[in-house]
């Protein structure tokens, strides 16, 4: 009580970076599949259905989506801390599941953990810095999250298509997958400190609407219809966040595939899954604070034709298949960072203080059901038509929901 709390990047640096650090290892979890796993399934496995391959991203996509939505709720009653290091005890077996699991079903039951445990340590690596810095740097806070977060995918996803490159596809890429595990666990245990009462102090600076103030808490089912359906500005944040998701879920499990049998070979192909989250991460350290300045509302709706771009790109025949892959990829992280911050930026200044991290559980499951879609879509268009138009139906399907936000959206 000596120290009194105070809001603001800068007044809480210290911690801020410790919550950095933690969501580079939540992230390396996700990148440890990124290049190898649809190629477990294809090689190792020998599946020859596309849905059935991309089945690892749809159990992952639900299983975090859900969890989000859960997770949401948890931290506005319990502790934010509590919550992460829950999250890290379920994700430690992961890897070795991924390293040893004697049959598909086991990859299937790695992604279960993986998805509750993304599901529950990244919602709260998000929610405990938009608690310490407040309404003034939401965008940088976010913008920050994200790049460490989805910078470690893309460099873990760039490692373990070089070590299946030298030492096959398993088990030597997940073994970086053990050390994020104990490493996360014990910075959560042993250096991250809970920020709910940020929130609360936040919640008291807040001057109430007559509506929030008769409703001051509401429950998670007021939250989910007014997130997914009342409000405009959320209602078009939400569908946004899934299409976003969609094409990373279409990229996951169709880029391997897609590029090995264009002849591109495996570190190539590393390459390729590895550029599109580093520059979506790196990128969202400039497009976050431009959120704070420019408005949401532009980031997102460019983002989303940039990504369109890149869909357009891959499918250029006069380029070769690397050429493609590469440019496509580095378009559709830049649509992507310019994307990704602004939306939980918006989000958040939407939402209420007292229900904002339901709100934000609520945006993050709709988001996150955006991989299960984009994986039943591409295995379905690719058992039908060839993984290519999964490529292209990606791509009209994004090039409509930045119409809708364009439409929909007033600037937050």
């Amino acid at each position: 009580m000596n120290n009194p709390i105070r809001l603001g990047l800068k007044e809480n640096w210290q911690q801020f970076t410790v919550l950095v650090l933690v969501n580079m290892m939540v992230g390396g979890m996700v990148g440890l599949e990124r290049t190898v796993v649809p190629l477990v399934g294809t090689e190792e496995f020998r599946i020859g259905s596309d849905i059935i391959v991309f089945s690892f991203i749809v159990a992952f996509g639900v299983v975090k989506a859900f969890t989000n939505l859960v997770s949401g709720a948890l931290a506005d009653q319990h502790t934010r801390k509590r919550v992460l290091i829950m999250g890290w005890l379920v994700g430690l077996p992961v890897p070795f599941l991924l390293a040893w699991g004697p049959t598909w079903n086991w990859i299937l039951a790695a992604n279960v953990l993986l998805g509750i445990s993304q599901g529950l340590a990244w919602s709260m690596t998000v929610n405990m810095k938009i608690d310490l810095v407040g309404p003034k740097n939401r965008g940088l806070a976010m913008g920050l999250n994200e790049a460490a977060g989805y910078g470690a995918v893309g460099l873990t996803a760039l490692l373990t298509g070089y070590l299946a490159s030298i030492y096959g596809l398993r088990p030597h890429p997940f073994y970086i997958g053990i050390a994020y595990t104990v490493v996360g666990l014990l910075m959560s245990v042993f250096l991250v400190k809970d920020t709910r009462r940020y929130a609360l102090l936040e919640a008291a600076q807040v001057k109430a609407t007559k509506s929030e103030e008769s409703e001051n808490k509401p429950g998670l089912f007021w939250v989910f219809k007014e997130t997914s359906l009342k409000n405009r500005n959320l209602l078009a944040i939400s569908q946004a966040g899934l299409i976003n998701n969609l094409n990373d879920g279409m990229s996951w499990g169709v880029f391997p595939l897609l590029f090995m049998s264009m002849g591109v070979g495996l570190e190539g192909v590393g390459w390729i899954k590895a550029v599109y989250p580093v520059v979506w991460g790196v990128g969202q350290i400039v497009t976050g604070p431009l959120a704070d300045r420019i408005g949401r509302k532009p980031l997102i709706v460019w983002g989303m034709f940039v990504q369109v771009l890149g869909h357009m790109v891959i499918g250029i025949e006069l380029l070769s298949p690397l050429t493609a892959g590469m440019i496509g990829s580095i378009l559709l992280g830049l649509g992507t960072a310019m994307v990704y911050p602004a939306l939980l930026a918006g989000i958040s200044d939407a939402a209420h203080p007292s229900w904002r991290a339901s709100s934000l559980g609520v945006y993050r499951f709709w988001r996150d059901i955006g991989y299960a879609v984009g994986a039943l879509m591409a295995g379905v268009a690719g058992n039908l038509f060839g993984l290519m138009w999964a490529v292209h139906m990606a791509g009209l399907i994004t090039l409509l929901s930045g119409i809708v936000v364009w439409v929909k959206m007033k600037e937050t």
